[in-house]
């Protein structure tokens, strides 16, 4: 067969695969909007404990956030349009990586998704006690190492992920928009505190754009790359709702123009905030924002009956987060029983809401589990930097496989290829993500045991994928006979 013949099947075969999809996503309600990704994507985008991490770097935090936004932030948002133009489908990364290279490279895509998602989401009980112990204030501290309390914490929070996704976006859509809407509101009041605090004599001088030549070293590195990746990635994981988004292919493109410079704004100037109350050894990598909103409002005699409020709203907050990241996790096996390459029981809908019951189901039992393994044997910090920096690998492996997308992916089935200026940014993003991805197996904290620390994150990645692949290679075996 001619090389012309080839391209010619592969562009048939990728169609067609495209048309597949848009099939199976006809049954679902379209209920997304514009302002429903922007809000969603300010919600997802932001995390809570960056600007912890930023703010140990001192006052060279602004240096490396600009670094980070220029060799990350922008050229994802540019890899992420391109991409979602070119297939704007349901499953987002997943379909992004099967198309451009294979089912195998999908798979894994959507295995690593699952993985990071499971491990982040399983973080919300302890992040939500320790919340509850800066609500309460001193009397409270025990509350944010009891592990029957933050036990209890993870049940209700899985609890309810697991009934908002069943019901849908519908109602779904309402909770991320207000959480987007709370995490603005958060945000404002925290870069206001230091101004206000400087108008009642508080604190002496406060200048949030003032910064300092930064120092090189594994430690500021390590943190470069979690603001980099780790802080400013996020904007394709809307795609994976893209079957149930109105006009996806236009929509997902604009909520992140929308959404960029808002957030990259909140980072900056939420870490110089930080910097204005907290001293960089005293930092809670867990809660920085409820542990900063504990400080100012203390002098403030009857006003510090708002901090309890303030982090209720914050609670609030990390659950529309978690449900933002446990609806899309959900919608990723369910595209996978599709291509089965996962059993059709994980394509079964909901009666009533179309939504993907069996998967719901099942990934809430994950991620409550392995929410309440990580609890044991080790001190919260340890644990929480346990979960975050092995959830974060797993995130950043999708990412290295989506920006080589545009740079060696969709060979023989795209004729134009994509512009130069596009492959210089993918190839810069792809830089920044394995550099976070080298430094995340060494703790930014003092840990009992960092050689172990290391050693858990590293054995946690090698398994976890090396039984992705052989799950893909089970399903596709079956598949084959199946066919035959």
């Amino acid at each position: 067969m001619s090389r012309k013949h080839s391209n010619a099947d592969e562009v048939s075969e990728f169609h067609a695969s495209e048309e597949r999809v848009a099939e199976h996503s006809s049954v679902f309600r379209k209920e997304l909007g514009l302002r429903d990704l922007a809000l969603t994507q300010i919600l997802f985008v932001i995390g809570l404990s960056w600007v912890g991490a930023a703010a140990k770097l001192g006052p060279a935090h602004i240096v490396f956030w600009l670094l980070a936004i220029a060799f990350f932030y922008f050229p994802s948002a540019a890899v992420v349009i391109y991409l979602n133009r070119r297939m704007p489908l349901e499953g987002g990364l997943y379909q992004w990586a099967k198309l451009g290279f294979n089912e195998l490279f999908g798979f894994m895509v959507a295995w690593n998704l699952w993985l990071y998602v499971i491990t982040n989401t399983s973080e919300a009980g302890l992040q939500l006690a320790t919340n509850l112990a800066y609500a309460i204030g001193p009397r409270g501290a025990w509350i944010a190492s009891n592990k029957w309390i933050i036990t209890l914490a993870s049940v209700l929070v899985v609890g309810l992920l697991v009934y908002v996704s069943t019901v849908g976006l519908s109602v779904g859509k309402w909770v991320h928009n207000v959480g987007g809407i709370i995490m603005l509101t958060v945000f404002a009041v925290l870069i206001a505190l230091p101004f206000v605090s400087v108008a009642r004599g508080t604190i002496g001088h406060y200048s949030p754009l003032a910064t300092a030549l930064p120092v090189v070293s594994l430690f500021s590195l390590n943190i470069l790359g979690k603001l980099g990746f780790g802080a400013l990635g996020g904007f394709e994981y809307v795609a994976i709702l893209a079957g149930e988004c109105r006009n996806p292919g236009r929509t997902i493109g604009r909520s992140v123009l929308i959404a960029a410079p808002v957030i990259a704004i909140m980072f900056i100037l939420g870490t110089s905030s930080v910097l204005a109350f907290i001293p960089l050894d005293k930092i809670d990598l867990i809660a920085p924002i409820p542990q900063v909103l504990s400080v100012p409002f203390a002098p403030f005699g009857l006003a510090a009956l708002i901090v309890p409020v303030a982090l209720a709203l914050l609670m609030t907050l990390r659950v529309a987060q978690a449900s933002v990241n446990f609806t899309g996790l959900t919608r990723l096996p369910m595209v996978a029983g599709w291509d089965h390459l996962l059993p059709q029981w994980f394509t079964k809908l909901h009666p009533r809401y179309r939504t993907p019951v069996n998967s719901i189901l099942l990934v809430g039992a994950m991620t409550l589990a392995l929410g309440l393994l990580s609890l044991i044997g080790v001190g919260n910090q340890e644990s929480f930097q346990l979960l975050f920096n092995a959830g974060g690998i797993f995130y950043a492996l999708t990412y290295l496989v989506m920006f080589a997308i545009p740079l060696i992916g969709l060979r023989g089935v795209n004729s134009a290829r994509p512009p130069w200026w596009l492959r210089i940014a993918a190839g810069s993003g792809f830089l920044m993500t394995l550099l976070y991805v080298c430094l995340s197996i060494f703790p930014i904290i003092t840990v009992k045991n960092s050689s172990a620390f290391t050693f858990k994150i590293t054995a946690v990645i090698l398994l976890a994928n090396s039984l992705g692949a052989a799950i893909f290679l089970v399903g596709r075996r079956k598949r084959t006979a199946t066919s035959v």
